[in-house]
């Protein structure tokens, strides 16, 4: 009831068993100027896609359904999770994982990144949530996670990155599987952020042009 979009949780009914998800149904997003209308659910999807294709597996998993209650729109695994319990007040167990957050959110230019979208769950998990405006072509990254901005990246994700180069080429799997909710000119926006973080070999660094904090930042 507090979000600028449609959320619900619901129970998912599959072989006797329930689970909860996060179900956030096209008709109800709230226009965007400069997203195009009734793509936002889309978008969640394409987020795990990559999060899964990184082998990070910080996105719960998620799919769109055409058959929701309220019509299609994204369905996501709900994580139980503390909401009091954010970026801001991480011990050095879930900071570990924010370098891999770092990356993440560049390649998905995500606009987003608020300090209560990153949850840890019941096994101490990091899981990161709410990635309908992402993937746009043009920069938007707005998050609260700078704290490695400039410095090199480490091998271990390098490797990772370029791994994931190879999936997203032209004609790969994880290609195909964006274009069911992503433009080619983000598909194409994406490559070319890899690109140059793979070339540059550091974390981005906050434009002095643009808004490069989200608001409110939890």
């Amino acid at each position: 009831m507090w979000g600028s979009n449609f959320t619900f949780l619901v129970d998912v009914d599959c072989h006797e068993q329930t689970i909860k998800a996060v179900y956030k149904p096209v008709r109800g997003e709230r226009p965007l100027w400069d997203f195009p209308p009734e793509s936002l659910a889309g978008r969640e999807v394409a987020a795990f896609l990559v999060s899964r294709a990184l082998g990070w597996d910080f996105v719960p998993p998620t799919v769109f359904r055409e058959d929701g209650p309220e019509g299609p729109g994204s369905l996501q695994l709900f994580v139980s999770h503390d909401p009091e319990y954010h970026y801001f007040n991480f011990l050095p167990q879930e900071k570990k994982h924010l370098p891999k957050v770092a990356i993440f959110d560049y390649l998905v230019n995500n606009t987003d990144r608020k300090g209560g979208h990153m949850i840890v769950g019941p096994n101490g998990d990091m899981w990161l949530i709410d990635h309908g405006i992402c993937f746009h072509s043009d920069p938007k990254l707005r998050t609260v996670v700078w704290d490695f901005a400039g410095e090199p990246i480490p091998d271990r994700e390098t490797v990772a990155l370029h791994q994931f180069q190879r999936k997203i080429e032209e004609g790969g799997s994880l290609s195909e599987e964006l274009r069911r909710y992503l433009t080619s000119e983000e598909i194409q926006a994406l490559r070319r952020r890899l690109e140059d973080l793979l070339q540059i070999g550091r974390f981005p660094t906050p434009s002095d042009r643009e808004r490069a904090y989200p608001w409110p930042a939890i």
